[in-house]
């Protein structure tokens, strides 16, 4: 039976992109684990009504986000600057203070609402692990544990939590019933208030073959033109909207309840006419076509890279435990024998084994210790952080790896 989409019910386009069988990307392993660990198709395809690029098939959503979720935001340090630099850009522009509620869906450890909290103004967590949330809680950050939805938002804004602000980074792609989702913020927003939301945006993963940030965590793929309608339908009107360099390139979207007053500039029918001039409101387009092939080109590009290190008895490590690194390293069919550790600074990594390849996950100072020739930057969007913390590994000679949209050696 063909895939219908998950907002409007649509049976979807042909797939863009199949990654095949791919594990969680976020479940690292304890020793000992892999014989149960699962694999679940990932193919990605286009609903050619709504035109909400998407996985064709869904993962439950328990399954992800459980109580042993390993993705602690407050360990990339240049994420938390973002978020303190949000904070302070939402304060100056909407008059935020004691008297206001700033809440957040999938707040994780409390990354963004402490910077609100430091300056004296009332936060509301709202996420669904439970060990995030308790190091959310330990910063002073009131947190509640729940996924996000049209219900739970009905009932924060009828028990007294009505919101001025509510913000929503990289977590609009990660719902599987995004109808569900977005009403909820119509729901809880004051009459005035706003929601933002950041994700990656769809028009630079084509273009720039960000391939990697296909997992099954991620249900959607983003063009603001697909938002907009969606918003629409749930009782969101979208009236600004802000380019960043986060993850490859994002959005973020600035949306309000739709009787409220304010203003649409011009930058959303700028971008909407971008979106629409590189194909991405018509799913036939081209701009949809010959991804796959991309996607495969950068595989051979790495494997090419692989294959010659190896003939030169070079070592090959990687660096950042992240989901993207391991739906590209499960998509190139790589394992420990090609790479031998991972590095990584979040203690709730280290000690596992990264899914589907099993290569063992280890700090920082094991990866200085073991001094290989090169190490692979996985999470390319924070290449530039990475290699300046990790400077010493060209001490001895060792060199950087970007391997998206194709490998290539940093000088």
């Amino acid at each position: 039976m063909k895939p219908v989409c998950r907002f409007c019910s649509t049976p979807l386009a042909e797939p863009m992109i199949d990654l095949g069988q791919q594990p969680l990307a976020n479940s690292n392993l304890r020793p000992g684990q892999q014989k149960s660990e699962r694999r679940f198709p990932l193919v990605v395809s286009g609903c050619p009504s709504c035109l909400l690029v998407q996985a064709d098939h869904s993962v439950p959503a328990d399954a992800i986000f459980n109580e042993d979720y390993a993705y602690f935001s407050s360990y990339a340090t240049s994420w938390v600057a973002h978020a303190r630099r949000y904070a302070e850009a939402m304060i100056a522009r909407f008059g935020l203070g004691p008297a206001s509620l700033v809440a957040e869906a999938a707040s994780n450890d409390g990354y963004l609402l402490q910077h609100f909290h430091a300056r004296g103004i009332p936060v509301l967590g709202i996420e669904p692990t439970a060990n995030t949330a308790e190091a959310a809680r330990a910063k002073g950050i009131e947190t509640v544990v729940d996924f996000f939805s049209e219900k739970l938002g009905a009932k924060l804004a009828g028990d007294g939590k009505a919101a001025d602000l509510i913000a929503a980074n990289n977590v609009l792609a990660h719902v599987p019933d995004i109808r569900d989702f977005v009403t909820g913020f119509a729901r809880m927003l004051k009459p005035e208030g706003v929601a933002t939301f950041e994700f990656p945006h769809l028009l630079n993963m084509i273009r720039l073959v960000q391939f990697d940030t296909i997992y099954h965590e991620h249900y959607s793929y983003l063009s603001l033109t697909a938002v907009k309608r969606i918003f629409e339908a749930c009782g969101l009107r979208v009236f600004d909207i802000e380019r960043l360099a986060t993850h490859g390139g994002s959005l973020r979207v600035f949306a309000c309840r739709n009787e409220a007053a304010h203003a649409e500039t011009a930058a959303v029918a700028a971008c909407l006419a971008e979106e629409r001039d590189a194909g991405l409101a018509d799913a036939s387009s081209d701009a949809y076509r010959g991804f796959q092939a991309k996607a495969e080109h950068a595989r051979a590009s790495f494997l090419e890279f692989l294959a010659k290190a190896k003939a030169e008895g070079k070592t090959v490590a990687g660096y950042g435990a992240a989901a993207k690194g391991n739906t590209f390293l499960n998509f190139c069919g790589v394992n420990a024998a090609d790479i031998n550790l991972i590095a990584d600074a979040s203690h709730a990594k280290q000690g596992r084994l990264a899914p589907g390849t099993h290569i063992p996950i280890v700090s920082p100072d094991a990866l200085r210790a073991a001094k290989p020739d090169y190490v692979v930057i996985l999470p390319w969007n924070l290449a530039e952080e990475i290699s300046k913390s990790m400077s010493d590994i060209r001490a001895h000679g060792g060199r950087f790896v970007i391997a998206i949209p194709e490998t290539r050696i940093l000088p």
